[in-house]
């Protein structure tokens, strides 16, 4: 045991044993372990409050992915009912097409009508005119003034009849 008492490691280890029993003593170590408990404690209140805030990070990016999702949705819906209306218009402005072109076409034949049935009276008005003409000169070179009298006289009683 003199060779323990001659070495310094067992002297520096009783110092050092010594020095504790001071510490504690003086309650060193309800100090520290109330220092450690108070950054347990804090380290605790972190750990809690990350974990609420990734809890509400969680949340909040439900929240957005899911207004995303509605968004997304409403903005299909739009383009949808953008098309049914794009082709409801272009329908009909189709429909609102054909109908002027028929009523343009139904017009236009209108007026052709009208414009061959003028042509034809005009055409008979004046085959009546040069045929009248055509009689009148042939009966003045034909006839003499008696006779024509007579056949003026004629043709008035026939108007006549006819008109009654």
């Amino acid at each position: 045991m003199s060779y323990l008492l001659q070495d310094t490691s067992f002297w520096a280890f009783i110092g050092l044993l010594g020095f504790f029993a001071i510490l504690w003593r003086f309650g060193v170590h309800k100090v520290l372990a109330k220092s450690l408990d108070a950054r347990a404690d804090a380290i605790r209140n972190e750990l809690d409050e990350a974990r609420r805030l990734r809890e509400e990070a969680q949340e909040m990016l439900a929240k957005y992915e899911r207004q995303q999702r509605d968004a997304a949705s409403e903005a299909e819906e739009i383009v949808k009912k953008a098309k049914l209306d794009a082709e409801f218009i272009r329908e009909t402005a189709r429909k609102e097409l054909a109908q002027r072109i028929e009523r343009r076409t139904a017009l236009a034949e209108q007026r052709i009508a009208q414009a061959e049935a003028q042509a034809a009276k005009d055409v008979k008005a004046l085959a009546a005119d040069i045929a009248v003409e055509a009689a009148a000169k042939l009966l003045s070179e034909k006839l003499t003034k008696t006779q024509r009298n007579a056949l003026v006289k004629d043709a008035a009683g026939e108007l006549a009849e006819r008109i009654n």
